[in-house]
């Protein structure tokens, strides 16, 4: 693949994540395991929970584990900046935007409601890394640590 088409792969995931790291789970599910297979389930959750402990940012964490081990150093810079682009283009945006308007009943509304759709994400994300990550007492125990 050329690296412009990681660029786009991780553009579209940075543009459908709203909401922080948790809520591009499901994204890149569908993106790297659903639509192109290029790895497991098991491997994008190891992956996922290596880059929270990294220090930056999740997006470009997990965007480096994922595409580096498979197709080098330069996609996976490709992938980063597409993964942050969307979010960074949005900030501004939206900063914009809400220097002007953050008053008005409906722009207060519609981030109520977008905030309610990333809690339903999270927990949904929640979910499957729970499902997915704890199979025994032991890693049961960390995850409800680490969940509290």
């Amino acid at each position: 693949m050329k690296p412009w088409q990681f660029f786009l792969i991780f553009m579209r995931i940075g543009v459908s994540t709203f909401g922080g790291g948790y809520a591009m789970l499901p994204i890149l599910q569908h993106e790297l395991i659903d639509k192109r297979g290029w790895l497991q389930e098991d491997e994008l959750t190891e992956a996922y929970a290596l880059a929270q402990c990294e220090p930056g940012l999740i997006c470009v964490n997990t965007a480096v584990l994922l595409i580096r081990p498979r197709f080098g150093l330069l996609p996976a810079v490709v992938a980063s900046f597409g993964v942050v682009l969307p979010s960074v283009l949005i900030l501004i945006l939206i900063a914009a935007v809400l220097y002007r308007y953050a008053n008005l009943p409906l722009v207060q509304n519609a981030f109520a409601g977008i905030r309610v759709a990333v809690a339903a994400i999270v927990v949904h994300s929640a979910w499957r890394l729970l499902k997915n990550g704890v199979h025994d007492f032991a890693s049961g125990l960390l995850y409800a640590a680490a969940f509290l």
